[in-house]
């Protein structure tokens, strides 16, 4: 008996071994342009009136062309804007017609939508609607997609659906809100795309998640809503500007470039994992 259970004991140490360092999930590496380590994209949501006010001129003073998720409704407002940083080189993206997110917002509950209580269908065409009016007033027809709230599902409880297939149809690339992680190039789904928050952040709190989140060749991808005075859904202005001059010194390693951009370039790039 005693011999049987140290097989079993040896058995089950070889076992763990093999889970915890199998061959095929050895990092792979992965090679961007410019021998930069890490890629970077700067995102914003919702097409807030200060991303066109302030922020298009920070970013085209520093070269840096950025994705911006944008819903109808705000865009209408600053159309001109909008235009000049399409031809900016700028990259527009869908967030949506109506921004449905989790009725647990109230505002949203005002206006009777909540993701809780609608369908496939409908958000599907909300989707087609926004990427209509976008094709109509800016000339592009988004590839990238942000969900808004980074909720992904329509319905509750066992009723509940995923929507990223949805997604995955119209789009190229769907970003997610809130993560924790940043994308490894070789293993990333491209319809649930991690996004890290830089609003409300000082520049030295970004740095600091970049440095802690950027192993394996990891593509950050950082997003914001407003451009200002820093706060809870603001974006520093003045951070943004250090942000953008630190990023592009080649002598930290990292490869600046939209959403579409880095994706396009990551899926020719990648090597599968086993």
């Amino acid at each position: 008996m005693l011999k049987i259970s140290s097989l079993i004991m040896t058995i089950s140490v070889l076992s763990f071994s093999v889970i915890a360092n199998p061959e095929s999930q050895k990092y792979l590496g992965f090679n961007y342009p410019h021998k930069a380590q890490n890629a970077v994209s700067i995102t914003f949501d919702d097409a807030r009136h200060s991303q066109v006010d302030v922020g298009t001129a920070i970013l085209n003073r520093h070269q840096v062309k950025a994705t911006f998720y944008v819903s109808p409704f705000n865009v209408k407002q600053r159309l001109t804007q909008w235009q000049d940083a399409v031809k900016s080189g700028h990259e527009i993206a869908n967030h949506t017609s109506s921004h449905v997110c989790t009725g647990n917002f109230e505002w949203l509950r005002a206006q009777d939508l909540s993701l809780e209580h609608t369908t496939l269908k409908w958000l599907e065409n909300d989707i087609l609607s926004a990427q209509q009016y976008l094709k109509d007033h800016l000339g592009v027809t988004p590839r990238a997609f942000a969900y808004p709230c980074g909720n992904t599902f329509v319905g509750r409880g066992i009723d509940t659906k995923s929507y990223v297939p949805l997604i995955a149809k119209h789009f190229d690339s769907g970003r997610t809100w809130l993560d924790e992680s940043a994308n490894n190039p070789n293993f990333t789904d491209f319809a649930q795309l991690t996004g890290l928050r830089i609003d409300g952040m000082s520049f030295d709190e970004i740095i600091t998640m970049l440095d802690q989140l950027r192993e394996n060749n990891a593509w950050l991808i950082l997003a914001g809503h407003e451009i200002g005075n820093r706060d809870q859904y603001t974006t520093d202005a003045k951070v943004l500007e250090q942000l953008l001059v630190y990023l592009k010194d080649p002598a930290n390693g990292y490869w600046l470039d939209t959403v579409s951009n880095v994706s396009d370039y990551v899926k020719q790039q990648r090597k599968p994992l086993n």
